[in-house]
């Protein structure tokens, strides 16, 4: 030991410490008896003798750590990881404190990293070597659906939620680790491939019978009126109200009824409580359907005139079962955003139904009645606006299906049976159809194993197969129909280790990688040009798999990934989670259009950046964005038409542009009530900067927000940073969460805190027509300070110094691309890979495209096949 206590001159507290230092030196030194502790590299003991010993003891244990119950075994991967943390805080200088790093030379820093460094990294990468970067994974229900999709050609199959949801960690589900296997999942697998597997054996030996549907006049809705009064839905002609109730309508014709000069107006959105659907129409079967219409954009004026629209009117349709507002089941936006003109349009869609099931229309961006207690319980509708209340007139609608496919029977079945001729199912079958075989047992081993290759991702061993067969002969024996025994043998099949469980790519088994790379970008199982590259040894030869990786960031299916890793990495799948509070924020009560829109445009934002290959910083700051007529009016910027997201160059004055402003990051990081800087700033600490803080001690009660108005966030945090336990972390985070205290709870600019009690009163009627009070208080400050000592004053400024670490961006993104590629996490054995990924992209300025291909070209991805 290079380093000599000298006890007789300590303090009573450094004494103690340094006996039990001594005591954890003999128990981590050569010759310890401890035999699951490793020998600790002297230059780490050094520094913890010198350095460590008074902060950390079983006594003071400053951020939860106590060196001396921490042995030195990195052979045991908990310990490493505890290990690992300890040596990233040192290297990024974090430890020692700054009070104290006048004590510790940049020499004794240098010699820690190196040694601690070295012990770690050849500990790690033995591992990785005798067991992988990570065991082997399971589909996540995501991965599972979407290859059944394309496995049995059923595009809108739904059996997600048949599987239990899938554990997370830090967001994502993709994680190996967290991907168990209980009776839970092996029912839920059983489940779902019984249910496409039925989905996809053709429903009889010709298509279902067209349903065909058309509705004129009263027709087009249910009842004769909303909830929410006249205001929120009449019939009209000529642009005039037509008054019509039960009575009035028991006394029309059937000609009358249906008037084709009469419209269907409305003024209000789907959000409960509301019916408004076709009269008369249920879906017979399963399946698609064609939905054609004809409609306007209104606005409705004085004395219940409509007037054509300023702008268009989006709309969608929502599937539902035919029942009154408290519907039972699922209720699904179907048939995508249209936007409604001013003069009348005919439109097609498409939209899914189940059998029983109907569809209503869905106005996006209008409002909802509420509910009034006074003199009596109903459901009022807002004041009108100047401008008169935006809304839709339908003037007919037209529904065909369930649309068959253009030969019979449909792919899907043909994907189980190929080509055999099918007849009519026997008595007591639960198919549809039987498939007619002259030799039974010799089709079902030509169709099992073609339908085996192409579901198991890679040749299946002959000796496999042969068990799948037993089953599906001992089920014929048995007097089972040819398309029971066969689905009966697919199930099987589908549920097992071949199809559930992803390998780690090798280079002795190209297959692996062929399905990595697919389900990195398109999270579905490869299609038949990558498994036709694996089987000729190519995949791996950097410049096709360059070609295929391009060739699928430039697929439709390239949206997947998209949903998926902004889900996940970003917590887009959390962005419905919080309200926002009605009494604070009234002008979002019921406002799903608008987080719709969030959404839509942080996806839009980060496919353009990968596609258009732009560079890392982009994240924190950009000059566009993406907007449709909903999120211009919330940004204030120029305004937009349409529900369609399109790009848009932000002008100079707009504090907009990049994730860090968005709104569906700004949402996700409040509660609805109250914005928090520690949320926020520990959120982009973490999600963009790679950088998160340690958990809270648990003995630190957490920060709640005064929303009277009386006392501001920064003051509440600035006495809870008096501890000065409290005050290392904050430093780390709060500043940049101060920044985007200019962002209310859904992303809207503001310069003043809002309250229930204290301030300046606003008073006036939201838009959903409840009366709304609250107070606006003290005035945002977002200036701040960072940890390493740059100062800002606004948001502005945070995004200039956050994008003045580009190396650190796009080493986060490096990260968070590997973890949900992989399921596996930075190792340390792999930052080396990682330098050598980012100093191949810092020529172009890290930018997203090059830095996933590189990703992908590298031996954290193809398992060792580095080039």
């Amino acid at each position: 030991m290079n380093g000599i206590f000298r006890i007789g001159s300590m303090s009573p507290r450094s004494r103690g410490s340094a006996v039990r230092f001594c005591l954890f030196l003999v128990l981590c030194g050569p010759g310890s008896l401890r035999e699951a502790s490793a020998e600790m590299p002297e230059p780490v003991r050094a520094a913890i003798e010198n350095h460590c010993a008074d902060c950390h003891d079983d006594l003071t244990m400053e951020g939860d750590l106590d060196l001396f119950a921490l042995d030195f075994d990195p052979s045991d991967p908990r310990n490493r990881d505890r290990w690992i943390r300890l040596f990233d805080r040192v290297e990024q200088g974090e430890m020692p404190p700054p009070e104290r790093k006048h004590d510790f030379t940049e020499e004794e820093r240098a010699a820690f990293v190196n040694a601690l460094g070295g012990s770690l990294r050849d500990v790690d990468r033995a591992d990785v070597l005798e067991n992988g970067r990570g065991p082997v994974r399971r589909l996540t229900r995501d991965e599972f659906e979407d290859q059944l999709r394309d496995l049995l050609q059923l595009p809108r199959l739904d059996i997600r939620d048949k599987l239990p949801a899938d554990r997370e960690s830090h967001g994502f589900t993709k994680v190996t680790k967290m991907l168990d296997v209980s009776r839970v999942q092996l029912e839920g697998w059983l489940d779902a491939t019984e249910a496409a597997l039925a989905a996809a054996v053709a429903s009889g030996v010709e298509p279902e019978p067209l349903q065909r549907f058309r509705a004129t006049g009263t027709d087009l809705f249910p009842s004769f009126g909303s909830f929410g009064g006249r205001e929120a839905m009449f019939f009209a002609r000529d642009g005039v109200m037509v008054p019509i109730s039960s009575k009035s309508y028991a006394e029309m014709t059937p000609e009358e009824r249906r008037d084709e000069t009469l419209e269907t107006a409305i003024f209000r959105s789907a959000t409960w409580p509301y019916f408004g659907y076709p009269r008369g129409f249920r879906a017979q079967h399963d399946g698609a359907y064609r939905v054609r219409f004809s409609a306007r954009a209104v606005r409705q004026v004085a004395d219940f005139r409509l007037v054509p629209a300023y702008e268009p009117q989006p709309m969608s349709f929502r599937a539902r079962q035919p029942s009154g507002p408290d519907v039972s089941g699922d209720v699904r936006e179907t048939g995508g955003w249209m936007d409604l003109l001013p003069e009348p349009n005919v439109f097609e869609t498409t939209i899914q139904l189940k059998a029983g099931e109907t569809f209503e229309y869905s106005l996006l961006g209008l409002p909802v009645p509420f509910i009034r207690t006074d003199g009596g319980f109903f459901y009022d509708f807002p004041p009108m606006p100047p401008e008169g209340h935006r809304g839709a007139a339908i003037q007919w609608l037209e529904v065909e299906g369930p649309l068959a496919p253009e030969s019979w029977p449909p792919p899907s079945h043909r994907v189980l049976f190929g080509d055999l001729p099918i007849r009519a199912a026997p008595g007591g079958s639960r198919f549809g159809v039987e498939v007619v075989s002259s030799d039974p047992k010799a089709d079902a081993a030509r169709l099992f194993r073609d339908f085996a290759r192409r579901a198991a991702r890679k040749p299946v061993p002959e000796e496999a197969i042969t068990k799948y067969l037993d089953l599906i002969h001992a089920r014929l024996d048995s007097g089972a129909t040819f398309v029971e025994a066969m689905v009966k043998g697919y199930q099987a099949f589908l549920c097992s280790g071949h199809v559930v469980y992803l390998a780690e790519p090798t280079p002795d088994d190209p297959f692996p990688l062929a399905a990595r790379l697919s389900y990195f970008l398109a999270n579905t199982a490869p299609d038949a040009r990558l498994q036709e590259l694996a089987a000729a040894g190519r995949l791996s030869e950097p410049e096709v798999l360059r070609q295929e990786t391009d060739r699928l960031i430039d697929d439709e299916r390239f949206d997947r990934f998209v949903e998926g890793f902004t889900d996940q990495w970003l917590d887009l799948s959390k962005l419905r989670r919080d309200i926002p509070d009605g009494r604070l924020y009234p002008e979002y009560r019921k406002d799903d259009y608008l987080v719709d829109s969030m959404q839509r445009e942080t996806q839009a934002f980060f496919r353009a950046m990968v596609r258009e290959n732009l560079p890392a910083t982009t994240l924190v700051d950009a000059d566009f964005t993406f907007v449709n007529d909903r999120l211009a009016r919330h940004y204030d910027l120029p305004r937009t038409e349409g529900s369609a997201m399109r790009k848009l160059i932000l002008p100079d004055w707009s504090p907009y542009g990049g994730l860090l402003t968005q709104a569906s990051i700004l949402k996700l990081t409040a509660n609805g009530t109250t914005t928090s800087p520690v949320l926020r700033g520990v959120w982009v600490m973490e999600k963009i900067l790679g950088d998160p803080p340690p958990p809270p001690p648990k003995s630190i009660p957490a920060i709640e927000p005064d929303i009277r108005g009386a006392v501001s966030i920064r003051a509440i945090l600035a006495k809870h940073t008096e501890v000065e336990s409290c005050a290392a972390c904050h430093t780390h985070f709060d500043p940049v969460g101060f920044a985007l205290e200019n962002f209310d709870v859904m992303g809207a600019w503001r310069d003043r805190y809002r309250g229930m009690e204290k301030g300046e009163k606003i008073t006036g009627i939201d838009p959903a027509g409840h009366p709304f009070t609250y107070f606006v208080g003290p005035a945002v400050d977002a200036s701040g300070e960072l940890r390493d000592g740059r100062s800002f004053d606004n948001v502005r400024e945070l995004k200039a110094h956050l994008g003045a670490q580009p190396r650190a961006l796009a080493q986060n993104l490096v990260g968070q691309l590997t973890l949900y590629a992989t399921g596996v996490s930075v190792r340390f054995s792999d930052r080396p890979t990682v330098e050598t990924i980012l100093a191949a992209c810092a020529p172009e300025g890290y930018r997203v495209r090059d830095l996933l291909h590189e990703i992908v070209q590298s031996e954290l991805f193809k398992g060792g096949q580095a080039r």
